[in-house]
């Protein structure tokens, strides 16, 4: 799948300035839906908190949903670090590499 925000500023990527919308959000849930869908039996709890997550974001105003979502990035972000440390140090100085082109 083509990334639509792939572009000539990619080498510029700052983690921290990742903003994601509304509709982005909801069709990243939707994609998950789908995903689990396929055996909705085993996923029936998850079909039903990522509706729960869907539907809070839909009665969210967009800059409450900017504060979230950059939290929980910024967080992702930090636990992927953390971990390539504990498991590789040359990916790890990659990561750190990156986060100091700021």
């Amino acid at each position: 799948m083509k990334n639509p925000r792939k572009s000539k500023s990619y080498d510029a990527f700052d983690p921290d300035k990742l903003v994601l919308t509304k509709k982005e959000i909801l069709e990243f849930c939707d994609r998950v839906i789908t995903k689990w869908n396929r055996n909705p039996t085993k996923n029936s709890k998850n079909i039903l908190a990522m509706n729960a997550v869907k539907t809070s974001v839909l009665w969210t105003d967009d800059e409450s949903l900017k504060a979230i979502w950059s939290e929980i990035i910024a967080w992702t972000f930090e636990l992927l670090y953390l971990n390539a440390m504990a498991q590789d140090e040359d990916w790890a100085n990659m990561l750190k590499k990156l986060k100091s082109k700021k």
